[in-house]
């Protein structure tokens, strides 16, 4: 089982296993995973939240995440919050991060919370966020933070790879890998700026998900892959 099309053609080219072996199972979300109320509250006192979900490592890209944060607060952007929700290893040094950076003001890392305190803080997000560093293994790899995001109408904002665009389309607006920084900072912002274009790229991502990418339409090629096993 592959998780997307750039899986699959490895497990056949490089893997040496026929096609008809390698099965896409897509890891969507599930339909308990729905926008609730959002709660102002999660927006420290500012007009825009910009949330982040997912694990807290080195492929992740998070330090890139706190260098735009402080990017924007340079811009004198006093307007914009951060919350990154997550566990991980590389916690601890990205909260330091943020004391010697003095942005305590603008970013929050929650660490592990409930689906439910999850749910509320995304819900409440104006914009959604995927700062994954350019690596190959990510160019090839498809984000379950992707989908969440889509499935409760949020707009992102990603660097540009194979299957991040694949599976947001036109939910996304995406960065130049050649810029870390200031080019994630400024569609951020323009997206921010722009609340009609963040509607409309919110419901084509939730969409998508209800249409395609929900945990229900693999299901489908699961139990073909389990057949397959079995009759094999």
């Amino acid at each position: 089982m592959a998780t997307n099309e750039s899986y699959r053609d490895l497990a056949v080219s490089r893997g040496g296993l026929a096609s008809e072996d390698v099965f896409i199972v897509r890891n969507g979300p599930t339909e308990s995973f729905k926008a609730v109320a959002p709660n102002p509250a999660r927006k420290h006192g500012k007009p825009y939240l910009v949330g982040y979900v997912g694990n807290m490592d080195v492929q992740d890209g998070l330090d890139i995440l706190l260098d735009v944060v402080l990017r924007i607060k340079q811009l004198e952007r006093e307007d914009v919050h951060f919350t990154c929700v997550g566990p991980g290893p590389q916690l601890p040094s990205l909260r330091d991060m943020v004391r010697k950076k003095n942005l305590e003001a603008i970013v929050n890392f929650t660490g592990w919370v409930s689906q439910q305190e999850l749910l509320e803080i995304l819900s409440t997000a104006d914009v959604c966020v995927n700062p994954d560093r350019p690596t190959e293994m990510n160019n090839i790899s498809t984000m379950v933070k992707i989908m969440e995001y889509m499935a409760l109408g949020k707009p992102i904002v990603q660097f540009d790879s194979k299957e991040g665009r694949f599976s947001a389309q036109e939910a996304s607006v995406y960065c130049r890998p050649e810029s870390l920084v200031n080019d994630l900072a400024d569609k951020i912002l323009w997206l921010l700026d722009r609340p009609e274009e963040r509607k409309k790229m919110g419901e084509f991502g939730r969409r998508r998900v209800e249409k395609e990418l929900a945990w229900k339409h693999s299901i489908p090629n699961l139990l073909a892959a389990y057949e397959r096993a079995v009759n094999k």
